[in-house]
């Protein structure tokens, strides 16, 4: 909700300031809003009780990093019980395997306890998987922008934590029709940052909407803008510099 109402300000923002647009010397420059390339809320595959949330708002996180984990003692129990099944048959199988040798045992038992150490390592198999899908992990780099859940709280399918991924950042710009094929996909434009911190930097074009709004009469354009190291936060505005034509 927040990030819906965000992106309904922004256009309205930058709808109202295409009217003000300006020539910097031989570059045309728009406003423009700094994003996060993603915004994901994180959930859980399974309902539980939440054990421990490792993060909290403002963390940094890595892809495949566990962020919380739901209380999962039936299921180590389980993971526990089904490995004691095969070790045992593994057992049954290896000392059968002489009297096999020697003819003590048919062919049909040897084969019963074969398939019955190999249901007993699927089952196995499972109880880790249920036991893995406890622990939920972050899909991407980025930053925790809010934490929903805490710990002893039931989760169902709410999300557990918002995060941001925020380099790259996406640099998004509303502009008049009449700039329509101007701007191209793969090109390259100066974004002049001011508040927080004064910056100049470049991105690139991914993005030219196909798709003009007829009310408004403007189409969006998005840019890509490398964050390594996190330096610069999303939310912020800026300036958008384009070439200008020859």
């Amino acid at each position: 909700m927040k990030h819906n109402l965000l992106k309904g300000t922004f256009l309205l923002i930058m709808i109202s300031a295409i009217l003000s647009n300006a020539v910097h010397g031989e570059e045309l420059y728009y406003d423009g809003i700094v994003e996060p390339s993603e915004l994901v809320k994180v959930s859980s595959q399974v309902e539980g009780i939440l054990a421990q949330a490792f993060f909290d708002r403002g963390d940094k996180v890595s892809s495949d990093d566990v962020i919380a984990s739901l209380n999962s003692d039936i299921e180590k129990a389980s993971a526990d019980l089904a490995l004691a099944r095969v070790e045992f048959m593994r057992r049954k199988c290896q000392r059968n395997e002489d009297l096999y040798k020697k003819q003590l045992i048919s062919i049909h038992d040897k084969d019963e306890m074969e398939t019955e150490l190999t249901i007993a390592e699927l089952q196995y198999k499972e109880a880790l998987e249920k036991l893995k899908i406890k622990n939920i992990k972050s899909p991407v780099n980025g930053v925790v922008v809010e934490r929903f859940i805490s710990r002893g709280e039931y989760v169902s399918d709410k999300p557990i934590m918002s995060i941001a991924r925020i380099d790259p950042l996406y640099v998004e710009v509303v502009m008049p029709a009449g700039e329509y094929g101007r701007i191209k996909k793969g090109s390259t434009a100066r974004i002049r940052i001011e508040n927080p911190v004064s910056r100049e930097l470049k991105a690139t074009v991914s993005v030219v909407d196909t798709v003009i709004d007829a009310a408004s009469g403007t189409f969006g354009v998005r840019l890509v803008l490398a964050n390594p190291g996190h330096s610069l936060p999303a939310g912020i505005k800026c300036r958008v510099f384009f070439p200008a034509l020859n």
